[in-house]
């Protein structure tokens, strides 16, 4: 299959860690803050020491800002408090919304952050009119907690409790449920790989691959593909993501296990009353393009697999290491097979997984 150029285009995007001190205060993008905070330019400036991630546009702009803070055991600014030992404040969280998914590059961001810290919640406090920013943190587990504030500025506190597993792949988002659930290898080419698994890029490719776009920025994923078994895959079912080998090198040491993925939904293409429909879904969050995917099409048995994209292996682990120190079968087809728990437990030991994304 091949990428989709017409998605990718010329799009200059980058997402930078800048501190607040390198960040244009003048940008446009921070007059809807100025209106909501009073007292927003002084905040900003006493912060001129302090780190944010920034979005930049085509032409330098800002389209989006994250900031983030550890607090104390205790928020007592908001109502009710907020007690654990560990808490991760989401102080400013803004984005333009302009069709890139942006917001849940940013929603990866936290959740990340989250667990390398390895706090207990997460809080964001948010103007009840952000109903699309509601909707999105929503949707990846923070629930309505309380208020901060009175008046004209009320906000509502949102809250998300890491300890917790509810079975519901979004909202546990990133957190991996490993009991009761199939494990498996699937290989992705690298053409594909790490443009829609950006913090799975290897340290030997170009970081210009990764634009602001659809399938770069989304925490769902949809891979495409015909390999037997593949239907298999049931909700919840975990994924190692395992890119192929680079070309004109030898797979031993340039194929490697690089991710982990969960397993939302399968779909075959006799699902889909014709190609358009199929198209409609498998685009969404996919880097295929028309031509090739409707080659697929018409050849017959295609599948898309939709994910959701857990955590990058902190270790990269080569074909040689999966064979020699996980155990896996130098014989055996690497396209798509299925894990034992051992086999798995040993790609999270040797791939340095933070144990605090394991929920059992």
């Amino acid at each position: 299959m091949g990428i989709n150029k017409n998605i990718i285009g010329n799009l200059n995007r980058n997402m930078s860690h800048k501190s607040f001190g390198e960040i244009n205060l003048n940008d446009e993008f921070f007059d809807s803050l100025r209106s909501d905070y009073s007292g927003f330019d002084i905040w900003f400036r006493e912060k001129k020491d302090q780190d944010a991630y920034v979005q930049y546009g085509v032409n330098g702009n800002i389209e989006g800002f994250l900031f983030m803070k550890l607090e104390a055991e205790k928020v007592d600014d908001v109502q009710p408090k907020i007690v654990a030992n560990r808490i991760l404040k989401v102080g400013t969280f803004k984005i333009d919304a302009h069709g890139t998914r942006l917001g849940e590059r940013f929603i990866k961001i936290i959740m990340d952050h989250a667990i390398n810290k390895n706090v207990d919640v997460c809080y964001v406090t948010i103007f009840s009119k952000h109903k699309g920013l509601i909707d999105l943190i929503q949707r990846f587990g923070f629930e309505r907690y309380g208020v901060k504030g009175g008046g004209d500025n009320l906000e509502l506190v949102y809250l998300k409790d890491m300890r917790n597993v509810t079975g519901d792949i979004n909202k546990d988002y990133p957190l991996l449920r490993t009991q009761g659930v199939k494990k498996y290898l699937l290989s992705i080419y690298p053409k594909y790989h790490s443009v829609m698994f950006p913090d799975s890029i290897l340290a030997t490719e170009d970081k210009d691959i990764l634009k602001d776009v659809s399938h770069t920025n989304s925490i769902h994923k949809i891979y495409v593909c015909s390999m037997y078994g593949i239907e298999d895959l049931n909700y919840g079912d975990v994924i190692v993501l395992y890119r192929t080998a680079t070309e004109g090198k030898g797979a031993e040491y340039s194929a490697v296990a690089t991710s982990i993925c969960v397993v939302q939904e399968v779909k075959d293409q006799n699902e889909f009353n014709d190609f358009d429909k199929f198209y409609e879904y498998a685009s969404r969050y996919s880097i295929f393009d028309r031509n090739d995917l409707f080659k697929w099409y018409e050849r017959g048995g295609c599948k898309a697999i939709k994910l959701t994209y857990n955590v990058a292996l902190s270790k990269r682990i080569v074909r040689h290491d999966l064979i020699e120190q996980v155990g896996l079968e130098r014989g055996k087809y690497w396209g798509f097979f299925e894990l034992s728990d051992c086999e798995f437990n040993k790609i999270i030991e040797i791939g340095k997984i933070n144990k605090e994304i394991i929920k059992g």
